[in-house]
């Protein structure tokens, strides 16, 4: 069925207020690749997985990664025409386990993602500044260009979406071809010493630092779900959100794991470690020292650049998420009635926009009053909490696919390899991952052991919050037609 074109009713909570529009798959995969950052993983969690994890063999963790992933979204998009509703995560929860787990994993999500948006904000100021003074600019405080871009991503999420999309979509292009133009050059060359075989060595994958590697793999698929929060917002849903969803998956992971490779293969086996360590010293750049060896000055110039854009479209695309679950949520009577409204003239949920930059802000103030550090203090920490709060999510999700289903053995007859044995597979991968998470979770955090506990801890308890507080509300849509 196509989304309708006409204006929207302006709704309220009760009210039939709806999103519209006419998003593509390709505008969905673009949504959710922006979010999940592609250069600003290469540039930060790709040293991170080498030098802290199972050196050479970190490619093979960002593909891990994406198989576990893979394997939820089997279950995920089988149940995808059984929910009625935008939504996410929060939608399949509610519809599968009830409306206290579905309020509990909507809680979690609005933490994760304002988690993750303030980190980016903070990055995002780090890398502006660097930029500046890189090609000889003045110095000033990291928090100025995180506050001008607040406001900028304020403009275009007060808007309709498929701006954001044309957006995110020209910042996304240009990042992905000047990655896949260095993976290309490094590969034709050779690199250091030829492709590096041994990264697919057992004894490189299965090494102790594995866990490291598919820890920052996973904090760089965060956003994936941005596929069904635009399901009012896509063409055809029934259709769009099955293939965004597996298409977005499985092109960010070949993309991380083909890229780490390549920034592998041009340090060469025996230096790779090395290299990756002076980037988290300070005193290099695998990525950008990469592009300027095998593209020339002016690439690497070009990427420190889009480098920037990158982050921008990772928090723009955040932004819109964010906004859209508060209009979910503000339907289902859980917030107030007025973010629940669209705006009549840009068919947006405006109100929401302003409310979450208004909450971005003000929590980005308080960080940087305390004097936290941009990267390891505003964006580690942030990235830490939301990766638990991810993994959480899509694990409860899981148990909801099984719970459904087997409520409904009628929509679920023929079909036991969707509806139960992937999702039962994609729990126990889930699980181990979350295991991988909380053990190296001070490397993320960057901080002592019982603060990283204290982050931790966070989306669980606000998991147990919504689930306490669910029985208030009745927030299970009707099943679809048919």
């Amino acid at each position: 069925m196509t989304a309708p074109t006409s204006a929207p009713v302006e709704g309220t909570a009760t009210g039939p207020g709806r999103l519209t529009g006419q998003l593509g798959v390709g505008a969905v995969v673009f949504m959710v690749i922006a979010a999940a950052a592609p250069l600003t993983v290469i540039g930060g969690n790709v040293p991170l997985a080498v030098a802290g994890g199972n050196g050479v063999g970190a490619p093979v963790g960002f593909l891990l990664a994406a198989t576990v992933l893979l394997v939820f979204s089997v279950g995920f998009v089988t149940m995808t025409p059984h929910v009625r509703e935008a939504g996410a995560f929060f939608s399949y929860v509610t519809t599968g386990l009830g409306s206290r787990a579905g309020l509990g994993a909507a809680f979690v999500a609005l933490v994760a993602y304002t988690a993750v948006q303030v980190g980016v904000y903070g990055y995002m100021g780090w890398a502006a500044n660097d930029l500046v003074t890189f090609f000889g600019g003045p110095s000033i405080p990291w928090w100025v260009y995180s506050f001008v871009t607040i406001a900028v991503v304020a403009v275009l999420g007060y808007r309709h979406i498929e701006l954001s999309a044309k957006v995110l979509g020209v910042a996304l292009v240009l990042e992905i071809a000047v990655m896949l133009a260095l993976d290309v050059a490094v590969f034709a060359t050779g690199g250091a010493s030829g492709p590096v075989w041994s990264t697919f060595s057992p004894s490189n994958v299965l090494s102790p630092g594995l866990g490291v590697a598919v820890l920052f793999a996973l904090t760089g698929f965060i956003g994936f779900e941005a596929t069904a929060v635009f399901r009012d917002e896509a063409r055809s849903p029934e259709r769009t959100i099955p293939r965004a969803t597996y298409l977005a998956v499985t092109i960010i992971g070949v993309f991380y794991g083909l890229s780490c490779w390549a920034l592998v293969t041009a340090a060469g086996a025996s230096d790779a470690v090395s290299v990756a360590q002076r980037t988290l010293d300070g005193e290099g750049n695998m990525m950008l020292d990469t592009a300027r060896d095998y593209l020339g000055v002016a690439v690497r110039d070009v990427m420190n650049v889009l480098l920037i854009t990158s982050l921008f479209a990772c928090v723009l695309s955040f932004h819109n998420v964010l906004a859209r679950y508060q209009f979910t949520l503000a339907h289902k009577g859980v917030l107030p009635a007025r973010l629940g409204r669209t705006n009549p003239k840009h068919h947006a949920p405006s109100f929401a926009s302003v409310v979450q930059t208004v909450t971005a802000a003000v929590v980005l103030l308080a960080l940087a009053l305390v004097g936290l550090d941009p990267l390891v203090g505003v964006f580690g920490s942030m990235a830490g909490v939301s990766t638990v709060g991810m993994v959480l999510l899509m694990t409860v999700t899981s148990v909801a696919v099984l719970a459904y289903f087997g409520r409904r053995p009628d929509a679920a007859a023929g079909r036991v390899l969707p509806t139960k044995v992937a999702p039962v597979v994609a729990i126990l991968g889930l699980l181990a991952c979350a295991w991988l998470v909380v053990s190296n979770f001070t490397l993320v955090t960057g901080g002592s052991a019982a603060v990283s506990t204290v982050l931790a801890l966070i989306p669980p308890a606000a998991f147990v919050l919504g689930v306490a507080l669910g029985g208030r509300y009745s927030l299970v849509a009707d099943e679809p037609a048919g």
